[in-house]
């Protein structure tokens, strides 16, 4: 019978590169809210505002809300290419998911510290710190959005790029770039740390609108491209 340290083994052998440095990401979000628990006061900063001063608090239980959301996210990445119905197109780009993971769970981290760093003392605008870690995320968020192929899980998902592979694959093209460029805009807000909540928010919110337009127009040209063709073929 294996032991329990060959099973284990045997389990990190299978296991992809990105699913191991993801789970050892969400297990030091665990230890270093074990360890900084009992440093902490009663009642945590938990919430800022757009200046990125506190407005509000609550028990330091919320110190281990970060690694839990990790913990789901984790799983759901695991289940994700085990259930996509489209798994050969997902396969195409499987490096770039697999970066998008890591990348992922390291914001989570990120954000995970930044919390803890300032309930132990530290003092620094939350928001403008924001910044960097949403630029980065929105930013690699557009690189995976450009090579991603048609799939049910990942990438821009409206009726009309699941119906149209040639929408699909426009619709990414576009989006990708306006989401890069929503990473870039993300990152004045770490040299104008008033307004940075409206650079991380209002060009992925604007560009996200557009995108779903442009997918839905983008499908009824091809449809009516394919109607027209259609039509001279039959008069043919």
């Amino acid at each position: 019978m294996p032991t329990l340290a060959k099973l284990i083994s045997e389990v990190i052998k299978i296991m992809r590169k990105s699913t191991l440095i993801a789970a050892t990401i969400v297990l030091i979000s665990f230890a270093i809210g074990i360890y900084i628990y009992p440093q902490l006061p009663e009642k945590v900063a938990s919430h800022w505002n757009i200046n990125g001063e506190v407005d509000g608090y609550t028990g330091k239980w919320i110190i281990f809300l970060m690694p839990a959301i990790s913990v789901f996210l984790f799983l759901s990445f695991l289940v994700i290419p085990r259930i996509e119905p489209k798994k050969a197109n997902l396969e195409k780009f499987r490096k770039y998911f697999d970066n998008f993971i890591i990348v992922v769970f390291l914001f989570l981290l990120y954000l995970h510290l930044l919390v803890i760093f300032w309930n132990i003392g530290g003092s620094f605008n939350m928001v403008q710190f924001l910044s960097i870690a949403f630029a980065l995320l929105f930013y690699y968020c557009g690189i995976l959005i450009e090579n991603a192929k048609q799939n049910w899980f990942i990438g821009i998902r409206t009726p009309w790029t699941l119906m149209n592979e040639t929408v699909w694959n426009k619709t990414h093209k576009r989006g990708g770039k306006l989401f890069k460029i929503s990473g870039i805009l993300a990152l004045l807000g770490v040299v104008l740390p008033n307004y940075a909540l409206v650079f991380i928010l209002v060009p992925v919110i604007l560009f996200t609108i557009y995108t779903f337009a442009y997918s839905y127009f983008e499908y009824k040209k091809s449809y009516r491209r394919l109607k027209e063709s259609n039509k001279h073929n039959y008069i043919i």
